[in-house]
């Protein structure tokens, strides 16, 4: 979930991080080690190289909650007037939230960081570089563009610096990034509007931009407000990507599918509470969005060992694994597919196969899925036949 920047979720429930890692031997101050500190005891090492090597997809991750303590500190240099701090040290305390209001804080003070076209054009290549860090291959990044424009960040501008990194970042880490434009749901039909107006606009519209979502909390948020907004999109040839069921019940995932036409579903997670539901995602071919300890961090469900990932793939639904906000909350892809492989007991085949379910439900082009769907296979064999 990307968290609400102006009106947040009203919780009184604690949310979660695993606590920051020491830096290892060799590394520049700020700058993460991806999954070492994240190694999961229950699953081997061995598995843990096999998905640090893996060729992936990731479709569901947000750009601001993407910004991991190396980024912020670089932007926070930027901006000597900020409360965030800029020793890389001290942002790893800074990102140990004591509860969801203290997140909310958190995040508002990152977005507060960006405020300038170079900021973005920061953020976005330095996520990208991350990303490529993990072996991702392609990503469809949710931007809220409403928060950096109301912030007085020109649109055009905005739409350069996004693109201008996406580009640099396929040229230079090899990674292909395309954009999902998000709805704030907290903010409104104003922020829906504007939303769709620089998704739709010919002379703003970015190249990169395949998908139209809706991110924020969703308790009274109702989805079906938003249809004329999703379906402009639409017609302007966007795909459909709901957030859904992550807080409220599957009623919101049928909201979604029935008004807003969801190619996919961003989370779902209380899909599991409806077997009609989910019978219907696995015959459509409705993929869900799956980010488990994002789900843990939020308390949209309890555990791990809870988690209705392996409710989904029983059901036959093809479900893709994300990492959501992942420095925000202690994780990174390979970390999540380790969680999966442990959830649902796979193997270096089943973790291959979960990458090929990011790959299929992806936006990418035919060439392109075949292009990585190839690439995992070629790694899988080389690496059993070693």
């Amino acid at each position: 979930m990307r968290p609400a920047y102006d009106d947040p979720r009203t919780t009184d429930q604690p949310i979660t991080r695993v606590p920051p890692p020491p830096r290892g031997p060799g590394r520049r101050p700020g700058e993460e080690p991806m999954t070492e500190h994240l190694v999961d005891p229950d699953v081997p090492r061995d598995l843990h190289a096999f998905i640090a090597g893996l060729p992936k997809a990731e479709l569901h991750v947000h750009h601001v909650g993407s910004a991991s303590p190396r980024i912020v500190s670089e932007l926070a240099a930027r901006h000597a007037d900020s409360k965030v701090p800029t020793d890389p040290e001290a942002l790893a305390d800074y990102f140990t939230f004591t509860d969801f209001a203290h997140f909310i804080d958190v995040y508002l003070s990152v977005v507060d960081l960006i405020r300038t076209p170079e900021d973005v054009r920061l953020l976005t290549f330095e996520v990208a570089r991350d990303m490529a860090r993990q072996q991702v291959r392609y990503a469809e990044l949710t931007i809220t563009p409403f928060s950096s424009t109301r912030r007085g960040i020109d649109e055009g501008a905005f739409m350069d610096a996004i693109e201008d990194a996406r580009k640099a970042a396929e040229a230079e880490l090899g990674t292909v990034l395309r954009w999902c434009f998000d709805i704030p749901g907290e903010a409104g039909l104003e922020s829906a509007e504007e939303t769709a107006r620089l998704a739709t606009d010919d002379r703003l519209r970015p190249e990169g931009l395949v998908s139209f979502g809706l991110g924020g909390p969703e308790i009274g948020v109702a989805r079906p407000q938003f249809k004329p907004y999703f379906d402009r999109a639409i017609a302007a040839g966007l795909h459909s990507v709901p957030h859904a069921g992550e807080t409220t019940g599957p009623q919101t995932v049928w909201d979604a599918l029935t008004h807003l036409n969801a190619e996919r579903i961003g989370h779902g997670t209380t899909s599991a509470q409806d077997p009609k539901l989910l019978a219907h995602l696995a015959e459509r071919r409705v993929p869900l969005e799956v980010c488990p300890t994002s789900n843990i961090a939020t308390r949209a469900v309890r555990t791990l060992d809870e988690h209705p990932i392996k409710e989904f793939v029983r059901a036959g639904v093809l479900v893709t694994v994300n990492s959501d906000d992942p420095p925000m909350f202690g994780t990174d892809l390979n970390n999540e597919y380790a969680v999966a492989a442990r959830l649902l007991g796979l193997d270096e085949r089943g973790l291959a196969d979960l990458a090929k379910n990011g790959v299929e439900a992806s936006f990418l082009d035919a060439p392109g899925k075949a292009r990585i769907a190839d690439e995992i296979d070629t790694y899988t064999a080389a690496w059993l036949a070693s």
